[in-house]
């Protein structure tokens, strides 16, 4: 249900600053999201304006009464500033016109308010109040629409898209948000143009994408992106799932599971104070990722099964690939990639068991991404065979008792040999090179298999690995000959 607007819906900060402008002669109107937002009874933390003013009288009217200002948009015609904790914009009317080889606007001021609206994204988008007046500017019928949950370009869809190619991104992404429907001639104009989306900035592709698979329904937006042909672009190992109709059903919908789990470890986030806050873009991005080396590795076995042996793997390596190509950071690359290489790892526990060792190899392999590992394991059961899926489940319940376990007995978070290295130099005389590293790694392996040793025990167990590895003289001299030249 949408709300009703009066006065006391918005704060007194923006009544005062739309005041301000109509007392200097101005027109001042909140425009685009926010206004959506209003209607749809959410907050929105930033506050966009439109007005008649050109920069410089923008500044001069908010001189004196913002607590900070800021000029980087002002080619652009817009001032930023912040009062009473609201970060806000004002922006000189526009009318652009674009480069059909550019994303890049030439930037003409214009003189009304319609206008200016008519060159936004989606009608919804396309709404102003003006104030202090409260009238509510709707001349692209953004209400009606947003009624009707359906997304609609104020002008034509395919002038929209060729203008600004990355609204075909933003249309997925209000899907996602807003649980909104594509209008027919806007998924036309999508399909048709897809391909343009290649002249926008990997980064802010990237940026999109990332709102899409943090939004509160992530898998219908993924879904557009894919069923438009915009993923082909983006990303080409979603679009790739949709493996070809297997007649005999020898194997499931790759595509459909990897959406259900994307739903599913969404729905196992925590609230603020809980292991995995929401919305967890690591998390989430890796259950649609994780089966994504299945393409390349699917065979079909002579006994007419289907195996995807080593998909993890090549699934990390594509996962990795393509987030570096939309120029992601390098510690959510890791993070993502690990998550879909370990997805499988957890599988065969409950059919064989787990030695303390496996757990604790298995703790320390997910390091600080246990917990979204736990809930990507979960996530990954989406048969519908339910005896299945409570065998799996009674198993990961296990797997997680026996961690909380070994975790009361053992740091189990920072798992460390009983000797450290400078240890290992002085008990061994050696100084810093391979050998030590090799003398940690042993200890480190011995404890994985027993646990926590002791130093005394340790140290006896290095003197016997020692006695079996210690270089012979001939060795050390030829080494020290050949350091030396």
């Amino acid at each position: 249900m949408m709300q009703l607007l009066t006065s006391s819906t918005l704060d007194p900060v923006v009544l005062e600053l739309g005041q301000r402008f109509v007392d200097a002669g101005f027109e001042l109107s909140l425009v685009g999201g926010p206004v959506r937002d209003l209607f749809l009874g959410r907050q929105s933390p930033d506050l966009d304006f439109t007005s008649n003013a050109r920069p410089d009288e923008i500044l001069a009217v908010i001189k004196g009464w913002a607590d900070a200002v800021w000029e980087i948009g002002r080619a652009f015609g817009t001032i930023g500033l912040r009062k009473a904790g609201f970060i806000i914009e004002v922006t000189t009317y526009r009318a652009e016109s674009y480069d059909p080889d550019s994303r890049k606007p030439e930037v003409n001021f214009g003189h009304s308010l319609e206008t200016d609206l008519r060159r936004r994204d989606f009608t919804m988008n396309a709404m102003a109040l003006r104030l202090p007046s409260m009238e509510l500017v709707d001349p692209y019928g953004g209400i009606k629409d947003l009624h009707a949950g359906v997304l609609r370009t104020p002008d034509r869809a395919e002038d929209s898209f060729s203008d600004d190619p990355l609204r075909m991104m933003r249309a997925a992404r209000f899907v996602a948000q807003l649980g909104v429907a594509l209008h027919p001639e806007v998924e036309g104009a999508m399909i048709e143009m897809a391909e343009r989306i290649k002249i926008i900035s990997a980064e802010r592709v990237r940026d999109e994408l990332t709102k899409t698979i943090c939004a509160p329904q992530a898998r219908l937006g993924v879904d557009v992106l894919v069923n438009v042909g915009l993923a082909d672009y983006v990303l080409p190992e979603v679009s790739a799932l949709r493996l070809e109709v297997d007649e005999h059903h020898r194997h499931k919908d790759v595509y459909q599971h990897s959406l259900q789990v994307l739903e599913q470890a969404a729905a196992l986030e925590t609230g603020p104070e809980g292991a995995v806050p929401g919305p967890d873009f690591v998390l989430r991005f890796a259950a649609l990722m994780h089966d994504v080396g299945k393409p390349a590795t699917r065979r079909f076995e002579p006994s007419g099964g289907v195996s995807f042996r080593h998909h993890d793997v090549v699934g990390a390596k594509l996962t990795a690939k393509r987030m570096k190509e939309l120029r992601f950071d390098n510690d959510t690359i890791k993070a993502v990639s690990r998550l879909v290489e370990l997805h499988m790892r957890f599988y065969g526990y409950g059919e064989a068991g787990w030695s303390d060792s496996a757990v604790r190899r298995y703790v320390t392999d997910a390091g600080p991404l246990l917990e979204r590992l736990h809930r990507l394991t979960r996530s990954d059961v989406t048969t519908r065979n339910q005896r299945k899926a409570e065998r799996l489940a009674f198993a990961y319940d296990d797997l997680e008792h026996r961690v909380a376990e070994l975790a009361e007995r053992e740091e189990l978070a920072s798992i460390r040999p009983d000797l450290d290295g400078a240890q290992i130099m002085s008990l061994l005389g050696i100084a810093p090179g391979p050998l030590v590293g090799q003398a940690y790694k042993y200890l480190l392996n011995e404890r994985m298999e027993e646990g926590p040793l002791g130093e005394a025990e340790a140290e006896r167990r290095l003197r016997l690995w020692w006695a079996e590895h210690r270089p012979s003289a001939a060795d050390e001299e030829s080494t020290k000959a050949s350091d030396e030249r």
